[in-house]
């Protein structure tokens, strides 16, 4: 399985970037999609995520209104639309990918990820 992200960058506050994540390796449509992200000094955080229907969607508190997830299961591409962006937004954002049971408490913990791309940067200045 490949993961694949893109779409990172560098903006101001309040603007805006999309991040892609293109999967080949497996059957995309039957697997739940994730965004997390890690900042320097600070443990991988959850972002979002999207169930293999997308019948489910997940986010952070913080980023609840601002971020919003999607996914084409013809392109075996999830998206991150990442609106009035704040500089605490700053990390390496991961996207991961993993089938089976999909709860709150589960999607949640990167650990139950099997599946991760390379990260991409966003970097948001004030």
């Amino acid at each position: 399985v490949q993961l694949q992200a893109s779409g990172g960058g560098s903006v101001q506050s309040g603007g805006s970037l999309t991040l892609s994540c293109a999967a080949s390796g497996h059957t995309f449509r039957s697997y739940g999609m994730a965004w997390f992200r890690q900042a320097p000094g600070k443990e991988r955080e959850f972002v979002s995520s999207i169930s293999w229907s997308s019948g489910a969607t997940y986010y952070q508190d913080s980023v609840k209104g601002r971020f919003a997830i999607s996914r084409d299961n013809a392109n075996n591409t999830v998206f991150l639309q990442m609106n009035r962006l704040k500089p605490e937004d700053t990390a390496v954002y991961y996207c991961a990918s993993r089938s089976g049971t999909y709860t709150d408490a589960i999607v949640k913990n990167y650990k139950n990820y099997p599946y991760w791309g390379q990260g991409t940067q966003v970097t948001v200045s004030s």
